[in-house]
């Protein structure tokens, strides 16, 4: 509601006016993180099931998947961590029963973070697994590892009851040569929101073929016209690109 690089308020600006945009950025984050949830579950099981398949199911304790030790032995303490502060029923079975330090692959991913779960695929060793499961989403391996940290990154934002709508993020998520699936063109300015949840909505064309993200977006918009959408990043006739349809 404040001109830009001043301190008094734009013409004709009113408290309900700031009040209703506060109001879309929560509906907005939400929304986000409902479907930042839906990923995160896919990656975690996908992870698990692709490395365990080539490698074991206790890859993430062997230094040899991975690029560098020492980030290795710092993903390694975070899992330990994130273990011994869970409650989980299994967790709790498992430690009563086995002498084990971790469990296999699919219960220690079930208490990893998605932050976690992102440094993990990051410092992976390229090759035939890495690859696999960036082809699982019709990704390269190189744009699937900045994806992931792109979202890791606006779902602590949301998590954290901060500003997104208009938002200029701080980190600059990869834009991809080609991908498998349809996709946006290339934004003039993807450290926007737009270009954020063109992502979300390419992961969810292969987590939920039948997800309405779209439908909710472009109506939760409708409900607050005030909102410029240009300041999200939003390109002109962003809606006729065949992702959003």
């Amino acid at each position: 509601m404040r001109q830009h690089d001043k301190r008094s308020f734009k013409a004709g600006a009113r408290f309900e006016d700031a009040y209703s945009l506060y109001k879309f950025d929560s509906e907005l984050r939400k929304m986000l993180c409902s479907e930042f949830e839906k990923i995160e579950v896919s990656i975690r099981t996908r992870l698990s099931f692709t490395m365990s398949d080539t490698s074991g199911i206790y890859w993430f304790i062997d230094a040899d998947n991975f690029r560098d030790s020492g980030r290795h032995a710092t993903l390694v303490n975070k899992l330990r961590d994130e273990l011994g502060r869970s409650d989980d029923d299994a967790i709790v079975r498992f430690k009563s029963i086995y002498s084990n330090e971790f469990p296999p692959s699919w219960m220690i991913s079930e208490v990893s973070s998605f932050g976690t779960l992102s440094m993990i695929y990051r410092w992976l060793k390229a090759g035939h697994a890495r690859r696999n499961l960036a082809r699982f989403y019709g990704l390269s391996d190189t744009v699937m590892e900045s994806w992931l940290h792109s979202i890791v990154y606006v779902r602590n934002i949301c998590a954290h009851h901060s500003r997104l709508w208009n938002r200029r993020l701080s980190i600059n998520a990869i834009l991809p040569r080609n991908t498998h699936l349809p996709f946006i063109k290339i934004p003039v300015d993807n450290k926007r929101v737009y270009y954020v949840m063109a992502i979300v909505l390419y992961f969810m064309q292969t987590v939920n073929p039948q997800n309405t993200f779209a439908i909710r977006l472009k109506a939760l918009l409708l409900k607050y016209p005030k909102v410029d959408v240009r300041a999200m990043g939003f390109p002109a006739g962003w809606e006729q690109e065949s992702l959003w349809q």
